[in-house]
């Protein structure tokens, strides 16, 4: 089997309008869970700054950049594994990816909106579970794909301690 890297073109059209198509729907995707959790937890801040909290706790204001830049390291992974020929692992990696995005959706209203802390907790474990399973089908396609989820990876696993942290504080 031939595997294609960046520079490479693939047999397929997965490249060109196509490709920027297909790169801009998993941008999309990736930025409408962050769009959502917005939306579910308004008062997200209010929360976070009432909550008894851990002293290695990053202020409020450090969670919007670093999740900006993290959800478009998500897409662009995700497209870069779309691009590769090999569809049947390409599926099943794709599986992941949405598997994990559902998780990291589901945690911000259980966390902020329903303060469901301890749910939330379980929720963030599935989900660096997720992410770890997401990478290893990733880098069998694509090692930069699976590279641009370290940052994620390293992020989650501080805020699942953080989760943890606050649960332990708060009940």
């Amino acid at each position: 089997m031939k595997i294609y890297t960046s520079s490479a073109s693939a047999p397929d059209g997965r490249h060109g309008a196509k490709s920027r198509w297909a790169c801009a729907a998993f941008l999309t995707a990736s930025y409408g869970v962050a769009a959502i959790g917005a939306i579910t937890s308004a008062d997200a801040g209010e929360v976070y700054g009432a909550l008894a909290r851990p002293a290695w706790a990053p202020p409020a204001w450090l969670f919007g950049p670093v999740w900006t830049v993290l959800y478009a390291a998500i897409g662009v992974a995700a497209w870069l594994v779309w691009r590769q020929p090999d569809r049947y692992r390409g599926r099943r990696a794709l599986m992941w990816w949405s598997v994990q995005l559902v998780l990291n959706l589901a945690w911000t209203p259980l966390f902020f909106a329903a303060r469901q802390y301890g749910l939330a907790l379980l929720d963030i474990v599935l989900l660096l579970a997720a992410i770890v399973t997401t990478m290893l089908h990733f880098r069998r396609l694509s090692v930069p794909a699976a590279l641009l989820l370290v940052p994620y990876a390293l992020w989650v696993a501080f805020a699942t301690a953080l989760n943890a942290s606050v649960w332990s504080l708060n009940t």
